[in-house]
């Protein structure tokens, strides 16, 4: 084909009007991908709901039970740094069917166990399990969900984490109740095989384009692939991550024998709280979904609105002024003020990706979400096992203002850069 035809053919392509997909297609996407972030949420409450059980059956501390915790956000920060790259080369699609199958071997690890050594396989395989998801999700849903609905879409995967994170807990208190915890490992691989069942029933919904990238030096001497990691704005998204991640981890692993500790609820009414922070974060980010689709362009600050009105409730818990209602309420309280902030944190992200690198950046970026789950159990496990309830909690509080500040720094770089890249045009 002559030069001329190709510039007159990419003018027609130009001129031609862009149609949105029908709704149906981008809300089988959602659902899809939906599903697959639920259950990924849900491996990271394989072991933690159970961990009184666990202290008890096995004579473990809080820094032992921490640990198991660490190994797996370890094992998934780094898989998920890679997996970035993989995504890119290969598609999104087999990564997925790979990671759901990791899933199913630890369930029936725990279904297994006799030991620490047991519970460890665990952490082991489901984190290799969780590593691929953020790069997976998110490259799936910038490719084949409408921009026009994508803050939606955003809004459905945030939510759909939190149900994972809430039906966890929930479900082994249920088990723990009426049977036991090693059948209650059984029931999860089963539910994690009608999962894999489901996605493979919608996989031409779930496919997406391979990202060829030109080896070609940068000016630094290293490859165009990786000059991403060169941008500021890829770091202040990573530390964002990092620092709002170990106020989840604080919850998620020790709210519930704080619960125990400070107001002697019983093992269900403190799993229950946990469930009550996530589906109360669920519904944030159903609300959440129509503020980053109404206010896409400042996403960085309703995030940090969020997260501070999250710090300032985290902090009224560790008073211990309310009682233990009043505790649990806030508590709840807090996972619905951090929820509305999580789709203009999605958002926030998507704005600050360069364009056709969004597996890698997301693969980087989302390790610190990981990072601060490997981090946060080795600080406030030590806390935990030197009776520092209170302290613990203001820690988790600290570390979601800290968050505040990385977000606002995330927003910055990112303005900055698109006035750079407006001038440059």
């Amino acid at each position: 084909m002559n030069p001329a035809t190709q510039t007159a053919d990419a003018a027609a392509a130009a001129a031609a009007p862009v149609t949105t997909p029908p709704l149906r297609d981008d809300a089988t996407v959602i659902g899809l991908v939906g599903l697959a972030h639920a259950s990924s949420h849900f491996s990271h409450l394989l072991l933690p709901p159970l961990f009184p059980i666990f202290a008890a059956e096995f004579g473990l501390t809080f820094s032992q039970l921490g640990f198991l915790m660490t190994v797996f956000f370890v094992i998934s920060g780094v898989g998920q740094a890679m997996s970035g790259f993989l995504v890119d080369k290969v598609g999104a699609r087999p990564v997925l069917f790979a990671a759901i199958g990791c899933f199913i071997a630890a369930c029936l690890a725990g279904s297994m166990a006799t030991s620490y050594a047991g519970l460890m396989l665990v952490s082991v395989f489901a984190g290799l399990g969780n590593a691929p998801f953020h790069p997976v999700d998110f490259s799936i849903l910038n490719q084949r969900v409408s921009s026009a609905r994508l803050g939606y879409g955003f809004s459905a995967h945030g939510l759909s984490g939190s149900l994972g994170w809430g039906l966890a807990p929930a479900f082994f208190a249920l088990m723990v109740a009426f049977s036991d915890w090693h059948r209650a490992y059984l029931v999860a691989a089963g539910l994690y095989g009608v999962v894999i069942v489901i996605l493979y029933l919608g996989r031409a919904h779930l496919r997406t384009e391979v990202v060829v990238h030109q080896a070609t030096p940068s000016a630094s001497g290293g490859t165009s692939a990786l000059s991403f990691m060169k941008l500021p704005v890829v770091w202040w998204c990573f530390s964002f991550f990092f620092l709002s991640t170990m106020t989840l981890a604080v919850v998620q692993n020790y709210a519930s024998p704080i619960l125990k500790a400070l107001f002697n609820v019983s093992f269900e009414a403190a799993a229950m709280t946990v469930t009550a922070y996530m589906l109360a974060s669920a519904l944030g980010m159903l609300i959440g979904g129509f503020v980053a689709a109404r206010m896409p362009r400042n996403s960085d600050r309703v995030v940090a609105w969020c997260m501070a009105a999250g710090a300032v409730l985290m902090a009224v818990c560790a008073s211990g002024l309310m009682g233990a209602a009043g505790t649990m309420v806030a508590l709840a309280a807090t996972g619905f003020a951090i929820g509305v902030g999580g789709p203009s944190r999605d958002m926030m992200i998507k704005r600050a990706t360069p364009k056709g690198a969004t597996g890698r950046v997301y693969g980087i970026v989302y390790s610190g979400l990981d990072s601060g789950f490997a981090v946060a159990p080795l600080i406030f496990g030590v806390m935990m096992d030197h009776g520092w309830y209170r302290a613990t909690l203001l820690g988790g509080a600290l570390t979601l203002l800290l968050a505040v500040g990385a977000a606002l720094g995330v927003g910055l770089r990112t303005r900055a850069n698109e006035r750079a890249a407006t001038a440059a045009a």
